[in-house]
């Protein structure tokens, strides 16, 4: 593999930190600047919502810019604003700040993703983009825990400052190692638009909204979960979640060696396997053994998705793939609040901590059908072109008598 994918990995591995590791200081930053726990879960909400937003947007503002650089630019934007956050005297200047770093975030991974496929052999397109994705499953096992323990011992604010200079290390090393790629003559954004109509892409993002929604339904109340059903102390929880971290890294391989062999069975076997797991998760919940081994699964066949999904938009939306890509990385998060969502709502309802699981189970199901569905699309065009071909091989003969 190309050494530029290292340089990629390093960025990948600052934007999962500070993605990730801000669920575990909230109570430190509400405390510091004197708001709720739920006020300060905003930093959160506003994280996913401006990576939502920001992949498109960016993406097109970037359209005339050759990758590399756009890359450089988004990672300054990132390093901006984790140092803002840093420093931000006031709440609403720490939310301006997550806010600045997550746009980036979309952008990045999937201008990333075409860059990353780009730098390699056809038949090894997926491998790359999961060795770059690599960098966001390792932030899980060693940066999430060592930015909270940094952040519990000195100060959270120490942690977004070291956050921001990784930032600046994946900048150095994408202006370093990542080559010089201009824009494709012809690319303009009505073809990136156009990709749209396909309704494989469509599927596609589904897929991912769903399926990666799945996971989220699960890990975002896994703390309650742990805590209140297993009877795991509270400071297991971090460890659980280096578990979860582990589970993402085996996956992220598992989908980077096999999606380029056979995408769609994968596709198959990961998200039928992640709904039945999800919901035996329910019913092992309450040992303390088996509900470890049901996070590590988890994580494993969740993140098992996302090279195969990330080249499935790659591959449907060829010849405009950079705004495809970065707004299906969006998706992943607009899959993250969905579930999050539905799963407060049935905890709310009286259903208990482990309903989630249910609710993740459920969005895993609904991604496998998309992906029957969208298999049984595919087989069906090949058929409709030769009789489309047929019938026009026909009609001049019929014509002429």
């Amino acid at each position: 593999m190309p050494l530029a994918l290292l340089a990629l990995a390093v960025g990948a591995f600052g934007i999962g930190t500070t993605e990730f590791v801000i669920m575990g200081l909230l109570p430190e930053i509400a405390s510091d600047y004197g708001v709720t726990i739920p006020t300060a879960g905003l930093l959160v909400t506003g994280y996913a919502l401006g990576v939502v937003l920001g992949a498109p947007l960016l993406t097109v503002l970037g359209n005339k810019v050759s990758r590399k650089r756009m890359l450089m630019l988004l990672m300054g934007l990132f390093v901006a604003g984790n140092l803002l956050s840093a420093v931000a005297p006031s709440f609403g200047l720490m939310l301006t700040g997550r806010v600045v770093a997550s746009l980036a975030h979309g952008s990045f991974f999937g201008i990333g993703s075409v860059v990353a496929a780009e730098l390699v052999a056809p038949d090894k397109k997926a491998g790359a983009i999961a060795t770059m994705f690599t960098g966001l499953t390792v932030a899980n096992i060693v940066g999430v825990p060592l930015g909270t323990f940094i952040g519990q011992a000195v100060g959270w604010r120490t942690t977004f400052a070291i956050v921001a200079a990784l930032g600046v290390v994946g900048l150095l090393g994408v202006a370093k190692l990542v080559p010089a790629m201009p824009r494709p003559e012809g690319a303009r954004l009505r073809g990136e638009i156009r990709a749209f109509r396909n309704p494989q892409v469509l599927l596609a993002m589904a897929m991912t909204v769903l399926g990666f929604g799945g996971v989220f339904a699960a890990i975002t109340y896994v703390a309650p979960m742990m805590t209140e059903v297993a009877g795991y102390s509270e400071g297991a929880v971090t460890w659980l979640l280096v578990l979860f971290g582990v589970g993402m890294f085996l996956g992220n391989l598992l989908g980077g060696r096999f999606a380029d062999r056979a995408l769609m069975p994968l596709l198959y076997v990961t998200l039928g396997s992640l709904a039945v797991v999800l919901v035996l998760f329910t019913v092992v919940a309450h040992d303390k053994v088996l509900a470890a081994i049901a996070i590590l699964l988890v994580g494993a066949l969740g993140f098992a998705t996302v090279p195969p999904l990330q080249k499935r938009v790659l591959d449907q939306a060829l010849g405009a793939p950079t705004l495809a890509s970065a707004v299906n990385i969006g998706a992943f998060n607009l899959g993250n609040a969905l579930a999050a969502w539905l799963g407060g709502l049935v905890i709310a309802a009286g259903f208990g901590y482990t309903a989630p699981n249910w609710v993740g189970a459920a969005l895993a199901a609904a991604a496998l059908g998309l992906a029957f569905w969208s298999a049984a699309l595919e087989r069906r065009a090949p058929a409709v072109e030769a009789a489309t071909d047929a019938a026009g091989a026909r009609t001049p003969v019929s014509a002429h008598h």
